[in-house]
Order: C-alpha cells, then sequence, then structure tokens
C-alpha cells in the first residue's frame, strides 16, 4: 500500500476530453471571460479605494467582496487555461491541494462577506441610532479581519486533514480540484476527514440562515414605513439579488457534485461545475454598479476622468 502511495505525485483531472475540437474557442471565451471578470471589479476596487466618500462599512464590504472575487477565479482560471492548449491534463499532488484551498477558502469568504454586509444593512435600517457606535472604524476593520482569517484558517485545517490521508487513486473527475473529491481517493477515511468537513459544512450553513433571516427581517420591517421601503430598494436589493445569484450558483454546484447524473454530456457538467466561477464574479459587480447611485455616479465619473487623461 506505502509503495502505491508513494508513487502518486499527480492528479489527473477530467472534463476535457470532449472539448478537443472547440479547444481554441473555448480558450478565447474563457479568457474574454476572465478579463472581463477582472475589469468590472478593479473598477469597483479602485473607484472605491480612491474616493474617500465611499469609505462607508458597505462600500468597504464590497470592496473585500470584488477583491475575493478576484482571489477565487485566480485559482481557477489560470490552470484552466494552461490546460485548454495542453494534451495532458495534469495537476501535481501539492498544487491541487493549493488550488482546493484557494477555492474553498473563497466561496467562505464569500458567505462571510455578505454575512457583514446583511448585518450592516440591518444595523442601518433597523438600529440607527446605534449605527454609527457599532460601525466603527476599529470595528470595520475587525470584522472585515474576521471575514478574512476566519475561512482561511477554517480551510487551512481541512486541507491539512485531506492531505494526511493515505492516496490510492489519482483520478478527479472534474476540470479543478476540490477536497471532497480529493478524499474519496483515499484509502481509508479518518474520522477527522468525516467530522471537520461536517463543521465548516454546518458552520457556514449558520452564515446562510443568519443571511437570509436578516433580510427576511429587513423586508417585513421595511413594510411599515415609505423611507425604509426606499432604503431597502436602494441599497439592500443588490445585497438580496447578490445573495440569490451566489447561493443558487454555490447549491448548484454542490448538489450535482454529489448528486448529479453522470449521463450528462461533459460541456453541461462543465459548465455546472464552474457556474460559481463565472456568474457572481461578473454580476456581482454590475449589480452593484447599476443599483447603488452614489457607487455608480463614482465609477462614472472615474471612468470619464480617466479616458479624458489619456487624450
Amino acid at each position: 500500500m506505502m509503495d502505491n502511495v508513494s508513487v502518486i505525485t499527480v492528479f489527473t483531472l477530467s472534463g476535457l476530453s470532449g472539448t478537443v475540437s472547440l479547444r481554441v474557442t473555448v480558450f478565447v471565451l474563457t479568457l474574454l471571460c476572465y478579463c472581463v471578470i477582472w475589469l468590472v471589479n478593479l473598477i469597483i476596487i479602485v473607484t472605491i479605494i480612491v474616493d474617500k466618500s465611499l469609505h462607508e462599512p458597505m462600500y468597504i464590504f464590497l470592496c473585500n467582496l470584488c477583491i475575493n472575487g478576484l482571489y477565487g477565479t485566480a485559482g481557477f482560471y489560470p490552470k484552466f487555461l494552461h490546460d485548454l492548449l495542453s494534451t495532458t491534463h495534469l495537476i501535481s499532488v501539492p498544487g491541487c491541494f493549493l488550488q482546493g484551498f484557494v477555492l474553498h477558502s473563497s466561496v467562505c469568504a464569500d458567505f462571510s462577506l455578505l454575512a457583514l454586509m446583511s448585518y450592516d444593512r440591518y444595523m442601518a435600517i433597523c438600529r440607527p441610532l446605534v449605527y454609527h457606535s457599532m460601525m466603527t472604524k476599529s470595528k470595520i476593520c475587525f470584522y472585515v479581519f474576521l471575514a478574512w482569517i476566519i475561512p482561511f484558517y477554517v480551510m487551512f485545517i481541512g486541507t491539512g486533514t485531506t492531505s494526511t490521508s493515505r492516496l490510492c487513486g489519482s483520478h478527479i473527475p472534474k476540470i479543478y480540484c476540490v477536497n471532497w473529491l480529493i478524499s474519496n481517493l483515499a484509502c481509508s477515511a479518518p474520522i477527522a476527514q468525516v467530522v471537520y468537513p461536517a463543521f465548516s459544512y454546518t458552520f457556514y450553513f449558520g452564515h446562510a440562515v443568519f443571511i437570509v433571516w436578516s433580510y427576511a427581517y429587513l423586508i417585513k420591517t421595511c413594510q411599515t414605513s415609505k423611507e425604509n421601503k426606499h432604503k431597502f430598494m436602494q441599497t439592500c436589493l443588490p445585497h438580496l439579488l447578490t445573495l440569490i445569484v451566489f447561493l443558487g450558483s454555490v447549491a448548484f454546484d454542490l448538489l450535482y457534485m454529489r448528486f448529479g447524473s453522470k449521463e450528462l454530456s461533459e460541456h453541461v457538467q462543465n459548465f455546472m461545475a464552474i457556474e460559481f466561477l463565472i456568474v457572481p464574479p461578473i454580476i456581482n459587480p454590475l449589480i452593484y454598479g447599476f443599483r447603488l447611485t452614489q457607487l455608480r455616479k463614482r465609477v462614472s465619473h472615474f471612468i470619464c476622468r480617466r479616458s479624458s487623461g489619456f487624450r
């Protein structure tokens, strides 16, 4: 058994065998998609950083959400683009664990940041008298720090637990690495490998429950006041749309990975696998850019000022 373990230095990824004839087309579309993701997210990030009038909790959390979008997609697109131009689709064992860590921690950070954004809207609308005392600069920095460090810590422990397992296989039936699929290759599943993922899922399911409850409470509260209703439509609706897009994409991938039919075509399976890496990173900045009036005006002003500077 130990001899078999020592042989496994690379994993084989599947999912690209049916794209040989379309490889160049898929590469161009994927590269274009990745460029769009960088463009729309960078515009939001730079605008918020440069414009001091946007240094408010809601926009600071949004800036971090966009940064996390770039971080998560960086764990997938460069490797995927390389595989599209390669005849072999291999990834080293350390590289596979790193990719899994980046993708998982990015999803978890999204949950944390969306929870912070829902808490911010709850305080702004339901408890406006204590909002400024609860959302000071020092507290915002602390909240953002927790939103990043907790997912990193949780996924570091999870990845470390998976990496200690003895592997009896090297084929991953996906176009990128996922800890759950790597753990399926283990010769035997240690108790920690079962308990810790269950804890992680429960922990972040709690985030999702809190987010849904907070928005349900906000909707109920805003029905009693025209001013609150306008504030909700102006600032909370983008959050709600972002939440729906993110939760839908992640739930879609998780459910399909565990219960989906393998009889679907390879192209459909690949799209289902990367939906959460395409839709939220593009849609989220666009939703906020179009719906938040102050941000939309600042982005337009920033773009116009930069474009006039090149003339």
